[in-house]
């Protein structure tokens, strides 16, 4: 993985440009989008990775109105209660769509921590460790980052916790991916 981007390649993003101040090699990695389906387990197929290895970034809102982002496998259903312990708060909820944008600076399916508008508190799945490349939204629909883990907790200070609902049958978790999805 490089930092530099190919001549003619995807523009750099403001995610992309903040993991260049840190010196963390990335790859962006460009798809079509459907506006129709920005799901992350969509994403993953475009990109060429599976689901549980492409992450998508949630903004959701505690009890007491703060903004927290949650980031999960796109495989994977975000347990609203794991969070809320893990962030040591009474509940959360997922953010109102209308909310994302002014809050973060970045579109529904293209929700990232990185160069966020608002540096929120994050949390990432634990899950995000097992893996030696994990990829995220490079902040706009169509682009991708992959890094390496590590690299993205140090980028982030997300904290890692067990943020997912028990696995489910693909059949009864398909509906709610599209609609859990701010990445």
């Amino acid at each position: 993985m490089k930092p530099a981007v190919k001549a003619g390649g995807p523009s750099k993003t403001n995610a992309a440009r903040h993991l260049d101040t840190l010196g963390i090699a990335y790859e962006l990695r460009a798809y079509e989008v459907d506006p129709d389906d920005l799901s992350a387990v969509s994403v993953a197929l475009k990109v060429g990775l599976p689901a549980e290895q492409v992450f998508k970034t949630l903004l959701t809102r505690t009890h007491d109105g703060e903004h927290l982002f949650a980031v999960v496998p796109g495989s994977s259903e975000l347990d609203l209660k794991k969070l809320a312990a893990a962030a040591g708060v009474r509940k959360v909820e997922l953010a109102a769509l209308k909310d994302v944008e002014p809050l973060t600076g970045y579109i529904r399916g293209g929700v990232t921590v990185l160069a966020a508008k608002k540096p929120f508190p994050a949390f990432a799945d634990e899950t995000l460790e097992l893996f030696d490349v994990i990829s995220i939204s490079a902040g706009q629909r169509g682009l991708q980052l992959l890094l390496a883990p590590q690299d993205y907790l140090r980028a982030t200070s997300a904290e890692v916790a067990d943020l997912t609902k028990a696995n489910q049958p693909a059949a009864d978790a398909a509906p709610f991916r599209h609609s859990q999805g701010h990445a």
